[in-house]
């Protein structure tokens, strides 16, 4: 066999072993047996330099056909392995279209929001409005119309949150340290009876392992003639036995100081079989703080109560219009009555426990 018998013979194998490779390991070592630094062709090239230069030019010509019909072979197998790898993979991770899908569970509202739509629904189906009012509030209505003097520690900035703005009298703007704002805006455009409660976020600068910057409250306000602080009690301790769905609430009411009150007080409740929890307050406007609303008769009488404060977490509030429904709140069980009467700090007075929405409010303006 001459010579250029035999280099067809090697190509003719060298396309072989491309063709027979199975995998990429296989064709990567046909490649290197072809086109390699030891592989045939280059031992073929090394020939180039022995020859004349007549004979070297048309044998390099040949050279580099046979090279580009071997990357030819490499690259339509390469094609045709990642073809096979591709069906036998599809075949593998089949998916039967026809059964049914893996439907996703529904979610579910967060505990806060559930819990303040609790607070409102049970104080709606007695009577009292839901109202809102914005955040970023003004000077008056979060510290001066709630008859907290201007040295008050509360007014400054190791307390409070200002921004970078002011009212319409030159006084910054901060976030309300409290919902009592709403309180003011809505006893300003809604004639008495009022009986109202404002849940909503409020910010204080405090933040450690048991306090947050931003944590939720809700205040309520109850203006009308012949309420009294035992109407406030009532109220109170039936929300607790209705929020919690237990009777054996043990409610105490602890005589206070607060600059808005007055007089004011503090409660605390456990059940029977856990420990007292401390910190609602509430109790009467107090006298300084009724020029800051319309003219009343001085027969009305203002209740105001808060709970949640210092209550850390985070939820948003919506105002909502409560139902036009009139009704009329069950009388006490006489055991309750008695337990109400006997934690009661104050002298008991007439309670009129008939209750009736006082209307539907829309979002208070900021202004």
């Amino acid at each position: 066999m001459n010579a250029s018998a035999e280099w067809a013979a090697t190509i003719d194998r060298l396309l072989g072993e491309i063709g027979a490779a199975r995998n990429s390991h296989e064709l990567a070592n046909a490649k290197a047996r072809a086109l390699g630094k030891d592989g045939a062709l280059s031992a073929e090239m090394k020939k180039l330099g022995a020859l004349s230069p007549a004979d070297r030019a048309g044998a390099g010509r040949a050279l580099n056909e046979t090279k580009q019909r071997i990357e030819a072979a490499l690259c339509a197998r390469e094609a045709a392995l990642a073809d096979e790898a591709l069906r036998e993979r599809l075949a593998q991770e089949a998916i039967d279209v026809t059964l049914p899908g893996r439907g996703l569970g529904a979610g579910g509202l967060h505990p806060l929001t559930r819990t303040i739509e609790r607070v409102e629904a049970i104080f709606r189906s007695i009577g009292f409005d839901v109202a809102d009012g914005p955040e970023i509030e003004e000077d008056f209505f979060n510290f001066t119309a709630l008859n907290t003097p201007p040295d008050h520690p509360a007014r400054s900035m190791h307390d409070t949150f200002y921004v970078d703005a002011r009212d319409a009298d030159g006084r910054p703007l901060l976030l309300r340290t409290h919902t009592s704002p709403v309180q003011v805006r809505y006893a300003r455009t809604h004639e008495p009876p009022i009986r109202v409660i404002a849940p909503g976020k409020t910010y204080r600068v405090d933040s450690d392992a048991t306090h947050s910057p931003m944590f939720h409250q809700f205040e309520g306000l109850w203006i009308d003639e012949h309420v009294s602080f035992t109407d406030l009690k009532s109220v109170y301790a039936d929300f607790l036995r209705r929020f919690f769905e237990r009777d054996d609430l043990d409610v105490r009411f602890r005589p206070s100081y607060f600059p808005f009150t007055e007089p004011s007080a503090e409660i605390d409740m456990r059940f029977a079989d856990g420990p007292l929890a401390r910190g609602q307050r509430f109790g009467p406007g107090a006298p300084e703080r009724r020029a800051q609303f319309r003219s009343r008769p001085r027969a009305l009488h203002r209740l105001r109560l808060r709970l949640g404060d210092r209550a850390p977490g985070d939820a948003a509030l919506r105002c909502r219009r409560p139902a036009p429904v009139l009704r009329e709140r069950p009388a006490l069980p006489a055991a309750v009555q008695r337990l109400i009467d006997s934690s009661c700090a104050f002298p008991r007075a007439g309670c009129d426990a008939s209750f009736r929405p006082t209307g539907t409010p829309t979002r208070l303006p900021s202004a």
